[in-house]
């Protein structure tokens, strides 16, 4: 299949060799006798890092074609769900098929790169990548699946977890190296604030340019010497700062972006606590900043989506792609203005929804929507599946398997998203959030009549039942 690239974009292939830290030496050496692959499928499992559903697959006026390409051929779950809307506590659930509370894994890390892990509390955890590892896969990452710590740690390591791999490339392009002229809400501050850069420069020596190299490296080694592998590639764009090279942001003019509307609970902020997310500076953007900070968003996921054609483009190439399970998600949702919230670390859909596609040989349905409710933590449980692996831990979510083959299927009636003391059950019709058990606040959303969630009915009598019903379910879920 070709892939498709936006006209007069010239993507370098170059990579910058001092970008390349290799730790083979480091993890190979836990890896004694691996057993024979249970089947022919490899992996790959692409992550973007606090993208939204802002794509042209699910129907936003974001140009993303290599991803429309890839739901073309695989399942678009519509209603996907992160655990924990914040890198570390997601990505540590994700990857290793545990709640956030199993894991132990609610904040990111401060100044401490080294805590929390959720070893600290799973020391016997065996991860996604760990489980083909140990099974005959040679299983590599590239960038960032695991969170990197503290901010500003482009190319290093970070938090990882050095059992679940074979071989480490840790990325560093130019736009690690232009802080000096990228513009913040807090001066000097980029991995937790808004801001962000038009660079100069071509998409080849940005670090999601040499990611989508280094990856495309691997595909033709693991082609050449017919081994089974998992690699896993972790692009940064979208997440702050949205640096991209400047012609993405030409395919967004500033005056056609709409800033979306908020409701009188937005204005309000009630309940208070779901709000709490919300920073001053954020506040005091004007409608011009708004709008650049939107351009930069998307021009960032115009950016990653092209990265993510050059990685598949050479699957195809090199004649994997019938044998390779391929999987592209976020670690979390992210707001853009909408109720009034930047970033992430609200309970509302738009944080706690992620974009989830699976592309799986053999699969009978292809370039369907699945509109069944699907979580983050199935994806280990789904690959298990797929590859008949078989894990020995214990694993929170289900295999999503069944809706590859007739999307229609539901293998779930809810999933739960947390945040700080907030916990949220979506099911097919609701969603309720409760924080401190409903002590400080709770909330209602017909997601069928409101999805943008303006009219909180927890109060209204009419559906006291309902909230009955969810309020049970988190219960439960908490315990």
């Amino acid at each position: 299949m070709k892939r498709v690239f936006l006209p007069a974009f010239v993507l370098m292939s170059f990579v910058t060799t001092s970008a390349r830290q290799d730790m083979g030496a480091v993890t190979g050496a836990v890896l004694q006798s691996p057993q024979q692959p249970a089947s022919r499928f490899n992996v790959l499992f692409l992550i973007a890092d606090d993208l939204n559903n802002d794509l042209g697959a699910y129907g936003a006026p974001v140009r993303s074609p290599n991803i429309e390409q890839l739901a073309s051929r695989g399942v678009r779950f519509d209603r996907a769900y992160t655990q924990y809307p914040l890198c570390s506590p997601s990505r540590s659930s994700m990857l290793t098929g545990r709640r956030p509370n199993a894991t132990g894994v609610l904040t990111n890390p401060g100044k401490n790169p080294m805590s929390p892990h959720f070893r600290e509390k799973l020391p016997d955890a065996v991860t996604l990548p760990q489980l083909f590892r140990t099974n005959g896969r040679f299983a590599a990452r590239v960038g960032k699946l695991y969170h990197y710590g503290v901010p500003n740690t482009i190319g290093t390591g970070g938090l990882d977890d050095y059992p679940s791999w074979d071989l480490t490339i840790n990325p560093r392009g130019r736009d690690r190296e232009v802080h000096d002229r990228i513009f913040s809400l807090r001066p000097g501050q980029f991995g937790g604030t808004v801001s962000w850069l038009a660079d100069d420069g071509p998409d080849a020596e940005h670090t999601d340019g040499i990611a989508a190299a280094e990856a495309v490296r691997l595909l033709e080694r693991f082609k050449r010497n017919g081994q089974p592998f998992f690699l896993a590639v972790g692009f940064y764009r979208p997440h702050t700062p949205y640096v991209a090279p400047k012609r993405y942001f030409d395919l967004y003019p500033r005056d056609r972006i709409e800033l979306p509307t908020l409701s009188g609970a937005d204005r309000s902020r009630t309940p208070e606590a779901a709000y709490r997310s919300a920073l001053k500076e954020q506040d005091a953007m004007t409608d011009d900043q708004r709008r650049e900070a939107i351009q930069a968003y998307w021009a960032s996921i115009t950016f990653m989506d092209a990265q993510i054609g050059r990685v598949l483009d050479a699957l195809d190439r090199l004649s994997l792609a019938d044998s390779t399970i391929v999987v592209f998600t976020s670690d979390h949702g992210y707001h853009l203005g909408d109720h009034g919230l930047w970033q992430k670390m609200s309970a509302f859909e738009r944080s706690a929804r992620v974009p989830l596609i699976i592309a799986a040989p053999g699969a009978k349905a292809r370039g369907a929507a699945a509109r069944g409710l699907a979580e983050l933590v199935d994806l280990y449980p789904t690959l298990a599946d797929l590859t008949g692996l078989k894990s020995k831990a214990p694993l929170d979510g289900v295999s999503l398997a069944p809706m590859l083959q007739n999307p229609a299927t539901m293998v779930k009636d809810a999933a739960f998203t947390q945040v700080r003391n907030g916990y949220a059950v979506r099911t097919d019709r609701w969603r309720y959030v409760e924080w401190e058990a409903g002590q400080l606040g709770a909330q209602l959303y017909d997601m069928v009549n409101d999805p943008a969630e303006t009219t909180n009915l927890a109060t209204d009598p009419r559906h006291a039942a309902t909230v009955r019903d969810l309020r049970a379910r988190l219960a439960a879920y908490r315990r």
